[in-house]
């Protein structure tokens, strides 16, 4: 009997596959590029850039917003409409978190405290240029930082093609940097040429993209530092084992290190599901990479309900279906997940293409901790304090006094009392 596409596995074996450690050698790769551009600017990003094949010889490395605009302009009106289209899904989702949240004002003796909320000023936005470039990152990721009200915005993607470029002036970006990997990340750190120091660097990349990530994350804000894609199924004997083969290798064709997982009570669906495998892989234009990613993955055969919810919270994985009887009362049972789809027609692919929540997400098992990327992202809490009656805040410079003597600061208790003089 042959080998299975999808082996058998526990799910100690499987979260023990999902180490959220960055290689060293990506480490040792992208530190000396990352410094390299930090020192030297314009001319060494284009050296890399050059060097790895980012753009041609003494070509175009900022390309700014009429350029922009004029690939937009070139595109088939159908295509045009359809990138405005998933634009505008994405932009609705991150205006209504925005709205979600609110100034506070809180009233104290003598005065009152609270919060607004600012957004920050730069971003910029890396999108994929390898085997498979991302246009739809472009929008998730920059359509999400306009909406939170962000005021430059630049996308970086080497070898960016019409699509990508179009994506950037849907998305209302300021320019694109053609350039990718650790020399990217460097450039909107700490600014090259017309492009000036970003406050957050955002988007996926390979794992030299995340290490150079890393390494500039001290002086300036990062959404995550993500993996290889990651899908589990958990599925019972209603969801359709065509379905779930489809699911399963439209996540394993991402990548050979991606994740695909069917989770499942019932004992005959990995069968079933198995020889739909077989046969999709048969007409599946990326089956040699998505073969590899299945014999990355597994199959989990759970005793209960009970026990696949446990299982799928171990792992807690990037994108997490639910095509179960009951997925709407399942649904609020699952703890630890980067985005969930709920029931038969949730599919992953309407997620990773616009429906509105955002694409960008934590893998490695860090979604125990993050969540994935949101206009959240680009904005700030800032707090303030106003104390304006004195008399009334007396209470509040007596404590003051007393912690800053309780910790043996002396001269925070007299600031305080200063204010009673």
């Amino acid at each position: 009997m042959s080998a299975r596409l999808l082996p058998r596995r526990s799910i100690a074996e499987l979260v023990s596959r999902r180490a959220a450690a960055i290689p060293a050698e990506a480490f040792a790769v992208a530190a000396p590029i990352v410094e390299t551009v930090r020192a030297r600017g314009e001319a060494a990003l284009r050296e890399y850039a050059e060097q790895f094949g980012d753009v041609a010889a003494g070509g175009t490395l900022f390309i700014e917003r009429p350029t922009l605009d004029r690939a937009l302009a070139s595109l088939p009106a159908g295509d045009r409409a359809r990138l405005e289209r998933v634009a505008q899904r994405i932009r609705t989702f991150a205006e209504a978190q925005k709205h979600a949240l609110e100034a506070v004002t809180v009233t104290l003796p003598g005065g009152a405290a609270g919060h607004w909320i600012a957004p920050l000023e730069r971003a910029g936005c890396y999108a994929p240029g390898g085997r498979y470039p991302l246009p739809s990152s472009v929008l998730m990721t920059a359509v999400t930082a306009r909406a939170a009200g962000v005021k430059e915005i630049w996308v970086a993607s080497p070898r960016p093609g019409p699509m990508i470029l179009a994506s950037a002036a849907v998305a209302g970006a300021d320019g694109v940097l053609s350039a990718g990997g650790a020399q990217a990340i460097a450039a909107l750190a700490f600014g090259a040429g017309p492009l000036r120091p970003c406050d957050v660097i955002v988007g996926p990349g390979n794992r030299y993209v995340t290490a150079a990530k890393q390494i500039v994350s001290g002086g300036i804000a990062i959404d995550m530092l993500a993996g290889p894609s990651e899908l589990v199924v958990f599925a019972d004997g209603t969801a359709s084992p065509a379905v779930i083969a489809a699911d399963l290798l439209a996540q394993a064709e991402h990548d050979a290190d991606a994740l695909p997982v069917l989770v499942t009570p019932d004992s005959n669906l990995p069968d079933l599901v198995e020889a739909e495998l077989s046969r999709q892989l048969g007409v599946l234009p990326t089956a040699a990479v998505a073969r590899q990613a299945l014999a990355n993955g597994g199959v989990v055969v759970v005793a209960s309900v009970e026990e696949g919810i446990a299982a799928c919270d171990a792992v807690a994985p990037e994108h997490l279906e639910l095509l179960l009887q009951g997925a709407d009362a399942i649904a609020p049972q699952m703890a630890h997940f980067g985005a969930l789809f709920i029931g038969g027609g949730s599919a992953e692919v309407l997620g990773d293409y616009g429906a509105g929540p955002n694409h960008v997400l934590p893998t490695s098992r860090t979604a125990r901790s993050h969540g994935g990327l949101s206009v959240y992202t680009f904005l700030r809490i800032r707090t303030w304090l106003r104390v304006d009656d004195l008399a009334a805040a007396r209470p509040l410079v007596e404590d003051a006094a007393w912690f800053g003597r309780v910790e043996g600061l002396e001269g925070h208790a007299r600031s305080a009392e200063r204010r009673l003089d």
